[in-house]
């Protein structure tokens, strides 16, 4: 599968599946709290499966403070 990285700069890598979100995020050594995990416009769940056909991004979740 196809795994694009938005962390914060884009980098895409190869990944074989299948896999759940969970184990991709283990490979990829990122915190699930940190990031969500989108499979085109679907936003996916820790225990959806991905698969070797897909293309994912994974962004980091950014947060901002108030003045």
């Amino acid at each position: 599968m196809k795994v694009i990285l938005r962390t914060p700069h884009k980098e895409e890598r190869e990944l074989a599946g299948p896999m759940t979100v969970r184990e991709l995020l283990e490979r990829l050594d990122l915190d699930p709290e940190g990031v969500i995990v989108a499979r085109g416009r679907e936003l996916l769940t820790l225990d959806a499966r991905v698969e070797d056909g897909d293309t994912v991004e994974v962004i980091r979740a950014i947060s901002g403070g108030g003045a």
